[in-house]
């Protein structure tokens, strides 16, 4: 039986989007195809109609993760150092934290990144920078790539801290932890804070 295009592509989706949830949770090496399959609710034969090897979803997975978090927290962000402040405190709220499955995969996976082939590597770097361009063109609208590799300091920053508050088992540090990360991430990117809660 022949499949319209809309579910082939339907599938393709919920196969993208369940990886990109286990894999935040369980890491990549920890997520095999079987599996992957199984938390989207579909056979291990359907996986090879949408992608070669699991290495092709992975990058699949990772990029489409970055292109959801640059257009559901950096595009709708205010313009300017006011639009900046706003996406480093989603970044490091205890929201985030507490929602790994739904945040950001450099925070949960960049360690397993950096082991994986040049093509995930190519597939993350073109995603990550859809968002770290986003951020830059409020620190310097004229002139964004003129921040972009400092931009991209305090985002390592972020995502490092996130992942430390994640792994501490005092919430009260790991809340310190979070305000003093938008300290810095602020700090190192210029922008005035305005203090303003969460």
């Amino acid at each position: 039986m022949r499949y319209r295009s809309e579910h082939k592509q339907a599938t393709r989706r919920r196969i993208i989007e369940t990886a990109g949830r286990r894999f935040k949770r369980h890491g990549i090496d920890g997520s095999g195809i079987t599996a992957l399959m199984k938390d989207a609710g579909l056979t291990n034969g359907a996986f090879y109609t949408h992608f070669a090897s699991k290495d092709d979803l992975v990058g699949t997975a990772i990029a489409d993760q970055l292109q959801a978090q640059n257009a559901n927290v950096v595009a709708h962000a205010a313009p300017g150092h006011a639009g900046v402040e706003q996406i480093v405190r989603w970044y490091l709220s205890t929201r985030h934290r507490d929602g790994a499955d739904d945040g950001c995969p450099s925070a949960a996976l960049l360690d397993e990144i950096g082991r994986c082939t040049e093509a995930t590597k190519r597939a993350y770097t073109d995603g990550v920078l859809l968002v770290i361009d986003g951020i830059a063109a409020r620190l310097a609208p004229d002139d964004p790539l003129s921040v972009r590799t400092k931009t991209l300091s305090a985002y390592a920053m972020m995502a490092g801290t996130l992942q430390l508050s994640r792994a501490l088992a005092d919430a009260h540090l790991s809340e310190e932890l979070l305000e003093q990360g938008i300290d810095n991430a602020l700090a190192l990117l210029g922008v005035e804070r305005e203090h303003v809660g969460r």
